[in-house]
């Protein structure tokens, strides 16, 4: 039975109320509770999101500093309602998830959203719906556990239980190696390691979001389906944000709002990264640029992994290897390719950086770590390393092992590495998964400080919450060249989009055949069963946010061309991801305008679907794109499911209903690729590499069925200028009742942008409109007023 609030508070009213064990006060703008053994502040920081920070009485630890949260919680006075008594049964779970009856002495609260209800009978706190609806709840007497800390004393090993809804999908958390879309029903470590990232953020298909707020080593554990613990070892108390949306983006959105905007990365970077492990001197990576250049492969970026120093943790290069690296970085630069670099906190014993920082006492102890969180660490990092790479001409920064990683040869020591040492802004114990954050925010900052023409692009194996706003991406780590392993990658980086961080890719193909080789080996690139491995994982990583190949090979070679057969599929879906282009930058002008996503697990538009909580394998690029990856060795078909609404298939121009599964043909040339209804597709020309015409012939294919909007962005592909309002937006719009597109007035402006586009228009049919290759249409000239068609 569903209650409202209303109705809940009039049932609260209406039994005797036993002696309280809590008491409910207001202070500064905020709400108290008090049990005999701890205080709890309860803030709204607006309608729909509560922050709820909770700590013994008496002798408490200083709180720890928390730099990941950027926008500090501006308390809105709640308005109350103060329950004497009611009947027995907090915490219960209704049918459906209503509200349920709770114990005597509540105290409801809201701010013209999400509401509570705070018990003064057990202590414990309910989060509902603006309706009512029961959302998740503390649960028992006394919720909220805490013990001296086993790894540091004086801190708290703390634990909080709540009692969660048994119908929904929980999702987020980081990314991880299980396989699992759904985290219900199971547990979820979040401690730092190769291939494993932390970010303390969940989020459920009944509507609301958990931000734990700690960088401790933490376990969310929900094996027993009544109960949701969440545990956290060595922090300062029991911290975290209620987020209630009911939308998954909604929840995106605050999640960002408290941990800080994506910025906008340069369009070169959303072209192919080309690389592997590794380019072994500068004339190996020239030859891998010139083999995509000459052989009409598009390209954006070569990539030099590591071992190009001669001491880990300076710049200086292997000479012989590198002899002239300014010339080198012209030479490409020359022909439109854009370089990244990868550089490591790990400092080499006989390195000038290690000397230095250890005479400092700038190390993490016991490691050859330079502590992140140390201002004067950080600065030397960047005067004596990744300055003066940048200065020298290098575009990006791959900012390796950063979980952090303490012996290149034993990735088991990626696991909680900092957790039992001291760092400068605090305890390693409580700051375990942070230093992704420090390390990014680090090179971030001073890379702002040092160049405003070129927006920062970093890559990084691990992460934190925050880090999205560093410029940085994360990839899923050194991983196993096998169908099963690539399988969990798509669940891992869905995951990770549902955890509020939008850029994410893998090693294509995957990094090395097993970990028990020493050193670990790479796959043949002749051998078919790799060729076949290597297609589907490339035909997936086309719909990624960063299309990027990497990994080791025993031929040397990572090219489209060392493929064989293989090579003329690669080129083809190559040509696609480069005809995405305009699709692509929109979508990224929308995820730091917006708080948008762009690789979308099906949950986020169809959340109250029960038959796509457990899809893994399925996700939306952007709005209009349902990508169904093909990881099954050997397979030609796969089942799939189109979600409610009608769709078209993007091979054929075929429409299907939606609501239903279907077993769709995939061939190795391709994989099951539909558009939803409504969709606007802007498609450009193939070009060599992102810059060569961002402003050329762009395709627009309609997909008809229902209403559509699409907003082409537009900028100078670099710089800061966006940030100033240097951009501009086209607005178009499909009226599916009038069969008319209209590209609307351009809105914004900046120098450089074109006079004139040109735009032709593409009424999708059955073999009208279909496939990779340009299609015929109406083609239109737009000079910034807005134009109308109507479909023949």
């Amino acid at each position: 039975m569903r209650r409202t609030a209303k109705g809940l508070a009039a049932l609260l009213l209406s039994a005797a109320a036993p002696a309280a064990m809590a008491q409910v006060g207001e202070e500064a703008g905020g709400l108290v509770l008090r049990t005999p053994t701890e205080r709890v502040r309860i803030e709204f920081c607006g309608p729909n999101l509560v922050h709820v920070v909770a700590r013994p009485e008496g002798a408490a630890p200083p709180v720890l500093p928390r730099p990941w949260i950027r926008s500090a919680c501006t308390p809105v006075k709640p308005r109350l309602e103060r329950a004497s008594a009611a009947q027995d049964g907090a915490g219960a779970q209704a049918p459906g998830g209503a509200a349920a009856a709770a114990p005597a002495g509540q105290v409801l609260a809201d701010a013209g959203g999400v509401k509570l209800a705070i018990s003064e009978a057990n202590g414990t706190i309910v989060f509902m719906a603006p309706d009512g609806t029961r959302l998740l709840g503390e649960v028992g007497n006394g919720p909220r556990a805490y013990r001296p800390g086993a790894v540091e004393p004086s801190l708290y090993d703390v634990e909080i239980l709540f009692h969660p809804i048994l119908r929904q999908g929980l999702y987020g958390l980081g990314q991880h190696q299980s396989g699992l879309m759904n985290y219900q029903g199971s547990v979820v470590e979040l401690a730092q390691s190769n291939t494993d990232i932390a970010i303390p953020f969940m989020v459920s298909t009944a509507g609301y979001g958990l931000f734990w707020n700690t960088a401790a080593a933490s376990r969310v554990d929900n094996r027993f389906p009544t109960e949701l613990k969440v545990t956290a070892e060595s922090t300062d108390g029991i911290d975290y944000y209620f987020a209630y949306g009911p939308e998954m983006d909604d929840l995106v959105g605050q999640y960002r709002a408290l941990t800080g905007q994506a910025p906008m990365f340069p369009r070169w970077a959303y072209g192919l990264f080309q690389s592997m492990d590794h380019y072994a001197t500068g004339a190996q990576l020239e030859q891998a640029a010139a083999m995509n250049r000459e052989g009409g492969a598009p390209m954006d970026v070569v990539v030099q992994d590591w071992r190009w120093w001669q001491r880990m943790g300076d710049k200086e290069f292997k000479t012989a290897e590198y002899p002239d690296v300014p010339a080198m970085l012209k030479r490409l630069g020359d022909r439109n390719v854009h370089t990244m670099i990868s550089i490591w906190p790990l400092l080499s014993t006989s390195s000038n950086q290690y000397a230095q920082t250890k005479g400092a006492g700038q190390l993490v102890p016991g490691t050859q770590l330079y502590d992140p969180t140390s201002t004067e660490a950080a600065d030397r990092y960047w005067n004596t390393l990744a300055g003066p790479l940048l200065a020298q001409g290098w575009d990006a920064f791959w900012l390796d092992g950063d979980e952090p990683e303490l012996h290149l040869s034993a990735m088991a020591r990626t696991d909680r590495t900092i957790q039992s040492r001291r760092l400068a802004i605090g305890p390693g114990a409580f700051y375990s998964n942070y230093f992704p954050f420090a390390h990014t925010a680090n090179v971030h900052d001073r890379w702002v400080q040092a160049r405003q023409d070129k927006r920062v692009f970093l890559l990084s194996r691990s992460s934190f919450a925050g880090v999205q706003a560093h410029g940085a991406a994360s990839w899923s780590g050194d991983i196993a060249n096998a169908f099963p392993t690539f399988e969990k990658q798509i669940a891992g980086g869905l995951n990770f989009a549902l955890s509020g961080m939008p850029y994410w890719t893998t090693d294509i193909g995957g990094y090395y055949l097993g970990v028990l080789d020493s050193p670990p080996k790479g796959p043949d690139t002749r051998d078919p069963a790799f060729r076949e491995l290597y297609t589907r994982w490339w035909q997936y990583g086309v719909f990624n946010p960063l299309f990027r190949t990497h990994g080791k090979r025993s031929t040397n070679e990572n090219s489209v061309f060392s493929y064989g057969d293989a090579t003329p599929t690669l080129l083809a879906f190559n040509r696609l991801r480069y005809r995405l282009l305009p699709y692509l930058y929109s979508l990224a002008w929308q995820v730091t305008d917006a708080h948008g996503t762009i690789m979308r697990p099906l949950v986020m538009d169809w959340r109250t679907d029960e038959k796509v909580w457990n899809i893994a394998d399925q996700f939306l690029f952007g709005p209009a794109l349902l990508v169904n990856p093909i990881t099954k060795e050997g397979a030609r078909t796969r089942t799939l499911y189109l979600p409610k609404t009608g769709w078209t298939d993007f091979w054929t121009g075929a429409r299907q209903p939606g609501g239903r599964w279907i077993n769709a043909d995939a061939p190795l040339e391709r994989i099951p690729l539909f558009v939803r209804d409504g969709s606007i597709l802007p498609l450009g020309e193939v070009v060599e590499h992102a810059d060569q015409d961002p402003f050329g012939p762009v395709e627009l294919r309609v997909y008809r069925g229902a209403d559509g909007a699409f907003d082409l962005y537009e900028d100078e592909g670099d710089g800061q200028g966006y940030s100033r309002g240097e951009r501009a937006i086209v607005p178009i719009r499909w009226d599916e009742a009038r069969g008319t597109l209209t590209i609307g007035k351009r809105v914004g402006t900046w120098k450089g942008a074109p006079g004139v586009r040109r735009f032709r228009i593409v009424f999708v049919a059955p073999g009208t409109g279909v496939g990779i290759d340009a299609a015929p249409g109406q083609a239109v000239e737009y000079r910034g007023a807005a134009i109308t068609v109507r479909a023949s």
